[in-house]
This record gives C-alpha cells, structure tokens and sequence, in this order.
C-alpha cells in the first residue's frame, strides 16, 4: 500500500432542508487500501460518497484527485476520472443480460452505428477473467442471485475503467457465503491495483476487510484509525457516543397460549414449484422462536403465507385461535398480525409517500386517524412525530417521503409502525438488515419488550448471531422443510449443519 492519496475530501459540507448532512469532513484514500466509512443510519456516509460521484455537488470544501483539484457535475464526471461506485440498492435492468447491462451507455459499435454485442461480450469475459469473477455473461439479470448481481455492479465500473471503487454497505443484501466470497473478491481488487471505499454500519465486516477506518457521527468526522488495534466495543463507541450492548439481553421466556399455529402448510411458488413441503410448528405468547437457514430455502414464501400475501396450496393457519388460512393479508393484520417484512422498499414502504403516511397505512381508516369516514391529518402527523422520535427516525420528519431516507432509517419507520399497533403475533423478518449497532441495539430491546409483554415473535433472519441472541427456540428450515429444533446453548457448527442439510441427511441413514 502506497502512502501517496489518491483521494482528498477537504472541508466538504452538504446541507438539505433541515439537515446537515456533511460537516467539514476531511477524509483521504491512499492508493492500494480499503478505507473503511463507518456510521450509525443518517450519519452522512451515503452523502459524502454521493459527491465524489458526482450526484450532488458540496456547498462547501474541494475534491483532490491524484494531487489535482476537481469538480464534478455527474456521474459521469467521476467515472470519467476512475471512479466507480455500487450503490446499496442496484441499479440494472432486470430483463437485459449480464453484458447488456455492463456495457450500457458504453456500447461497443460495429459500422460506427451497431451494437457489437460479441465484442461486448468478449470484454466481458476479458475483465471476468482477469478479476476472478465468475458469472453467465449471457444470463439475465433477473435470473442470476443477488450476490451475482453486485459482481455486475463491480464489472461496470471495471468496465469504465476504474481504479477508484466506492461500496456503498455492499454487505447489507448478502447472505454471510455470499460476504465471504464479496471479500475474497475485494482483496483481489486490491492486488489488482484498486483503491477501495467500503461504506459499511458492521463492525466486524469493517475489521476483517479495512486497512483504515473513518468513523463518521451526525455527519461530523470522529476519528480516523488504523485497524490494528481497533475494537468493535471502540468503533461502536465511536459511532452513537455511548457504550452499546453489543449482545441481547433478555431473561427467561414465560411461554403462554399458543398464537400462532402453523399445520402441514405447502406453498408453491409461481414456477409452479413447490417450495414449502409441508411445514408445522407453533408459537406461544411470551417467546421467541426463531427461523435459521441459508437464503433460498423457502423462508420469503413462508412468510409470504403466513401474512396473506400469497395463497397456500394446502394446510392451516391459525392466529390467536381463528383459523385464517384463506384471509387476506388486511383481514390478518385485523386479527392481530404484525408483519416487519424483509424487503423494505418492496413491502414494507411507499416511497412516494410521507412518513406519516406510511405510519398510518394499516389504521389510517380508524380513530383516531379517522372519524365517521373523515381523515384527520393533523393526529396523522402527530402520531408520526411521536414514533419517529420514540425509534430515533433521522433525516425528516413527518412529511418528509419515505424514499428520501437512509435504508435503515426507512427499516425504522417499518418496525415502528408494526411494533406500535401492539399485535399478538409479530413476524419480524431481516429485522436489523441494513442497521447500525445503535439500532440494532434497539431494536432488539423492542423484540424482547414484544415478548415479555405476551406477544408471540415469530423471527427469520439469515444473521446467526441474532438467531441465536433472541431466540427462545430454534427451527432450522432447510429445501421447504423444518429439519431441527434446537435450543439457543445450540453451537454455531450444529446448526450451520442443519442449515445446509447434514441433520436430514443422518436421520434419512
């Protein structure tokens, strides 16, 4: 790793209506090393790295490339002087391919005027190979796994010719094989000759990957440090300004009546598969069970069943003793359900709507948001600005639009909305996907609090650490089937075997 930077933020400022994004940051980029950015939700890290690409300009401060002042107008600008950038969420064109979408805007021609498709094609295979990516330059993007996808995203820049890579929470989508491999893949950038960005909330992905570490809080810069010697316990600190408990917290569960009932329940999907074969199980007021499994295993039908917006093929569900296997996801919700979904942009918000909007989707026709078919929007607005404060929702207020915010403040918003309506039974999945410690910390209180206040928490996350730290009981599912249950003292190595099929396996001999 080169000591030269081969890029300076100085004094870079950035203001929004009623927000201070960027406060003076300095930050610099040495050539051959992963810097690390590292901050709670709407501390300003998106931001900052949104001007270096050149899809906002700083009100105050200067951009230093390679020893030369610049200033950037677009994207286009940026890539045009080595940087490339992922964005947490993608930005490719499901039906288009591999290729068509590395190349777009860059076609190669042929006659000066035709796509030269097998020419673009070529130099995807080039760069794949020369970079150790391994994917279908013909496939189509809507066809290929998430983790595929961001290698699409990465080979774009590559393909632009950057030498300069900006991650924006690269992880935050991935399941933990498909971070490992992310990593592997890092570091070969790095030997490559490129100096990488890696915008992150994990603290230990941050330690396993970063060469320096630049923490940023209330978009002011803290501290800048090198990771030998850094602590999660320290960077957690660094972030929110306190001690954060980094594990959960919680006493015994006091199992109750059973609220939630799940019978020989099979899902099958729009390939016509099916991909939920035959699943039971059941979850009582007062605990915690959770649903541990590689990505892929049925577990976004299963919750997609069990909150009414997909129809099972056969079987029974059962919430707070009314059977409700044909009702409607609104019915349910009428019953009692709460659902945190996994994908908050897709299921869980409308982007074009307020955040007071948004808090009151479910209840919106009822006191008191509403009286005799009336809609008041004052106590619309009121009850917002409550709860936005109560779960710590930075970057607006109740008007602001939903798709204005951070990814995590927007997974604030949704639990705070679920949480609020005090269901019986809350399916929390990918709860804390795309949050910071803080929040995490949070959130996690919050779950418990469910719990020991009789409600029955039904949790699927693909995160380990979080199975095992709230889960009163384990289930791992495994191709459509719960193939073990397990107690939280379960070891990480016996359920990693569950999870990939190993238990079936001994039981079948």
């Amino acid at each position: 790793m080169d000591e030269t930077p081969v890029l300076e933020l100085r004094g870079i400022t950035k203001q929004f209506p009623g927000v201070l994004a960027n406060d003076h940051i300095d930050f610099d980029l040495l050539d051959g090393e992963v810097h690390a950015l590292l901050g709670e939700n709407g501390a300003g890290k998106s931001t900052l790295m949104n001007i270096v690409y050149g899809l906002y300009s700083a009100d105050v401060g200067e951009i230093v490339i390679k020893g030369e002042r610049v200033q950037f107008s677009s994207p286009h600008d940026a890539i045009d002087r080595g940087i490339g950038m992922v964005h947490q969420h993608f930005m490719l064109i499901p039906v288009m391919t591999v290729t068509e979408n590395i190349v777009l805007a860059s076609e190669p021609r042929s006659a000066g005027v035709l796509l030269d498709y097998s020419g673009a094609r070529e130099r995807v295979l080039e760069i794949s190979k020369r970079f150790n990516f391994a994917i279908d330059p013909d496939a189509r993007i809507q066809n290929i796994t998430v983790g595929q996808q961001q290698r699409v995203e990465i080979l774009k820049a590559l393909y632009r010719n950057a030498d300069i890579l900006i991650l924006d929470e690269p992880t935050a989508v991935l399941t933990p094989q498909e971070a490992t491999e992310l990593f592997a893949i890092l570091k070969g950038l790095v030997a490559q000759g490129l100096s990488i960005i890696f915008i992150s909330h994990k603290l230990n992905e941050v330690l396993e990957i970063a060469d320096r570490i630049t923490v940023l809080r209330r978009g002011k810069r803290v501290e800048t440090v090198p990771r030998a010697g850094a602590t999660e316990a320290g960077l957690a600190r660094s972030m929110v300004g306190r001690e954060v408990l980094l594990r959960v917290d919680k006493g015994p569960a006091h199992p109750g009546d059973r609220l939630l009932q799940v019978e020989d329940l099979r899902v099958i999907d729009v390939r016509g598969l099916e991909v939920v074969r035959g699943v039971s199980f059941d979850v009582r007021a007062g605990e915690i069970v959770g649903i541990a499994g590689v990505d892929g295993n049925g577990q976004t039908e299963l919750i997609d069943a069990l909150a009414g917006l997909h129809r099972a093929a056969s079987g029974r569900v059962t919430i707070g003793g009314k059977e409700l296997t044909g009702a409607s996801a609104h019915i349910r919700l009428e019953e009692g359900l709460g659902h945190i979904p996994e994908d908050r942009q897709r299921r869980g918000l409308v982007l074009e709507f307020s955040l007071a909007e948004n808090i009151a989707l479910h209840d919106y026709d009822k006191p008191p948001f509403s009286r005799w078919g009336w809609l008041n929007p004052r106590r619309v607005i009121e009850r917002a600005r409550k709860l936005l404060r109560e779960f710590d929702v930075r970057g607006g207020g109740p008007q602001t639009l939903a798709g204005a915010l951070s990814g995590g403040n927007q997974q604030k918003v949704v639990v705070a909305r679920e949480v609020s309506r005090n269901p019986r039974v809350l399916i929390a999945a990918q709860p804390t996907r795309g949050l910071d410690v803080g929040a995490i910390e949070f959130v996690h209180k919050r779950l418990v609090a469910e719990r020991d206040g009789g409600r029955a928490v039904l949790l699927v996350s693909l995160e380990l650490d979080e199975i095992l730290s709230l889960s009163d009981r384990i289930l791992v599912i495994y191709e459509g089937q719960i193939v073990g249950e397990f107690t939280p003292d379960v070891s990480e190595e016996e359920l990693g075997i569950a999870m990939t099929g190993g238990r079936r396996s001994e039981a079948a001999a």
